[in-house]
């Protein structure tokens, strides 16, 4: 009888989280270029979205660069440790090789494709090492399809996105990167 009443509580409390998270799917990323607005998809990515959601609302991307920008392929951010200009931890060089103080996401491969506008996780070698950083798709990308856990998609602002400072073409890597203004929820 215990076991089935504290059974009962969990999946009431876990519901509770899940709802606060699904009405909780609009992002808006502040550029000096102008503002964009990001659906996030908790449904194909519960962990990611979650993880997004709590770095953006504690203001840990506010300051931080894009620090690899490839012309045609996509803008990559999210180093909350080395790539935030607010921080004394700050250093370019090191910028995408940080993340955040919060253990490391399981990968949550799905069915998004990587297109136009798609908000991805970035990783290393390892599937399951996403933690804080993030990309955003100039053109498609099939090639990383179900080997990259999509979890948003940019629905209005895309010509802020195609603003941003592009880097080295075979690196791209980026001096005097543009900064991500803040990032919170709608």
């Amino acid at each position: 009888m215990i076991l089935k009443k504290l059974i009962y509580l969990f999946i009431f409390f876990y519901s509770l989280q899940i709802d606060v998270f699904a009405n909780n799917k609009i992002m808006i990323l502040k550029l000096k270029y102008g503002d964009v607005q990001i659906e996030l998809f908790p449904e194909k990515a519960p962990n990611h979205t979650k993880r997004f959601i709590e770095l953006a609302d504690s203001g840990k991307y506010d300051g931080v660069v894009f620090h690899r920008v490839i012309e045609g392929f996509m803008a990559q951010s999210g180093d909350v440790k080395f790539g935030n200009t607010k921080s004394k931890d700050f250093n370019l060089s090191l910028a995408g090789t940080g993340g955040s103080d919060l253990p490391n996401l399981k990968a949550e491969f799905s069915d998004i494709p990587h297109q136009r506008g798609t908000l991805s996780a970035a990783r290393s070698a390892d599937p399951d090492s996403a933690n804080s950083q993030f990309f955003i798709c100039f053109e498609a990308a099939p090639h990383l399809d179900r080997q990259y856990s999509a979890f948003g998609k940019v629905t209005e602002g895309m010509e802020f996105i195609d603003m941003i400072k592009k880097g080295d073409p075979s690196s791209g890597a980026v001096s005097e990167p543009d900064i991500i203004i803040s990032l919170k929820s709608k």
